[in-house]
């Protein structure tokens, strides 16, 4: 194969993969963006607040070196909405009677007495490990979804990282192509010549 042929063919085809990886950057960029504003608009429509700072309910150990930092501030970021679910809901169903297991309150519920004072205890308790436990899954959720956004964004940065380093080879891979000649292979051929041998070897 001539020589200018090969750098013609992989010179173009760094400027397709170049192509490609910008689209893919640019298409990884909106999906980062879309996670980033779709948990934001989720988590403001139910304005969720952290409690303020100094205040009782970040006094556990459990809670405050986890929630001190969004102190008096509204969640509406991925991080925020885990710290909130992890340290702040999950502390406190933990400190419910069946340790804040929905499927343990439920069962309980269903085997007390119908009627009786400890099967309308349950009922209650059993309606609030239910709000609590589906408010975590939901937040955690929003923080799942913000997490796959950053991931993208990561991915849209090495996209374009690739995409121009594949430019400045391309670019070389065109500057290289003036100087082959017309003629010269990609290979070059070695011409075997046999020596001749004395008369009588």
């Amino acid at each position: 194969m001539r020589r200018k042929t090969f750098d013609s063919l992989l010179s173009a085809g760094g400027v397709v993969l170049t192509i490609v990886l910008v689209a893919a950057g640019v298409l990884l960029m909106w999906g980062h963006n879309f996670a980033n504003d779709n948990v934001r608009q989720q988590l403001a429509e139910q304005q969720i607040f952290v409690p303020a700072q100094g205040s009782s309910a970040l006094a556990s150990p459990k809670i405050g070196p986890y929630l001190d930092r969004y102190a008096g501030q509204e969640v509406l970021s991925g991080p925020a909405a885990k710290a909130y679910a992890d340290h702040f809901i999950a502390v406190h169903l933990s400190e419910m009677p069946y340790g804040g297991v929905y499927s343990k309150v439920s069962a309980a519920a269903l085997a007390a007495p119908k009627g009786s004072a400890a099967a309308t205890q349950l009922a209650s308790l059993e309606t609030t490990v239910f709000q609590g436990t589906t408010l975590r899954g939901l937040l955690l959720e929003a923080y799942a979804f913000w997490e796959m956004g950053q991931i993208a964004l990561i991915a849209a940065i090495v996209s374009f990282a690739g995409a121009g380093v594949m430019l400045v080879l391309s670019v070389a891979g065109f500057w290289h192509l003036r100087r082959v000649g017309p003629d010269d292979e990609l290979l070059a051929r070695t011409l075997h010549v046999e020596t001749p041998q004395p008369a009588g070897v």
